[in-house]
């Protein structure tokens, strides 16, 4: 399924699921959906993050989390992660539901990130295996390092991974520490 024409979940703040829309159309609109990140740590307690690729239709070539989309109508947000993350870095890894987050973000190319994202976490050890039409590169970093790169030169990565570094600090080091 092309990035054209898939579809998402429009929500309302509760996070409650109101229509299906356009994933294209909705980005350009700015409408509230439903999204999820996956944050996925090795045993040294790094993070996995990853360069999307330059084809991507908004913020490419940016550093972002280790994985992130948006489940499908009818696709329960767990099975949605679990698929992307196999899609994009190859990686099979029991994800845990952490917290969800609210953030509105003006991107590239006239789009608008408006989300209630739902924030899964992993660990392994394992070697990401990588779609080269969604990611370019890959590399584990610890979270104080990616916060003070983050501020040396926030243009490099995506608004959302800017955006949880920053708003959720305390949480993403706890369930660090708990996967």
């Amino acid at each position: 399924m092309t990035d054209e024409f898939e579809q998402v979940i429009l929500v309302d703040e509760a996070d409650e699921a109101l229509r299906d829309g356009d994933k294209w159309q909705i980005h350009q609109d700015g409408l509230l959906h439903r999204a999820f990140s996956i944050f996925v740590f090795n045993a040294a307690g790094e993070c996995l993050i990853q360069q999307r690729a330059d084809g991507k239709y908004h913020s490419a070539g940016k550093w972002a989390n280790s994985c992130c989309g948006h489940p499908r109508p009818g696709e329960p947000t767990s099975v949605a992660a679990a698929r992307r993350l196999e899609e994009e870095v190859g990686l099979r890894v029991p994800l845990t539901f952490g917290f969800k987050s609210r953030y509105v973000a003006y991107l590239d190319n006239d789009m608008i990130e408006n989300e209630i994202p739902h924030l899964y976490f992993g660990r392994t050890d394992a070697a990401p295996a990588l779609n080269p039409d969604e990611v370019q590169a890959v590399k584990w970093i610890s979270l104080d390092a990616l916060a003070k790169d983050i501020v040396r030169a926030p243009g490099q990565y995506a608004a959302w991974l800017r955006h949880y570094i920053e708003a959720h600090p305390a949480e993403l080091a706890e369930w660090r520490s708990r996967v």
